[in-house]
């Protein structure tokens, strides 16, 4: 099998809200699937290093967001 095939299925839910970011950051650079814009998105933050790449460990999914909440507080430093 060629080293590029792809041939797992990974399926994700999102809000309209997170979908629309999605959309919107596909299109600004003209990204011709939905598909190649989160492979694009995982590359970016598997990459990242410093204080923008920490993560919290644990927690539901529901505590893991593409938009912060309205009422969240900001991240320091931001």
């Amino acid at each position: 099998m060629p080293p590029n095939k792809r041939t797992y299925r990974l399926q994700i839910m999102l809000n309209a809200e997170e979908l629309a970011v999605l959309d919107a950051w596909r299109f600004e650079r003209r990204m011709p699937t939905r598909s190649d814009a989160v492979r694009e998105l995982f590359r970016r933050g598997l990459t990242m290093t410093g204080d923008d790449a920490d993560t919290v460990g644990g927690g539901r999914s529901a505590d893991f967001r593409v938009l912060p909440t309205r009422n969240a507080p900001k991240p320091k430093g931001r």
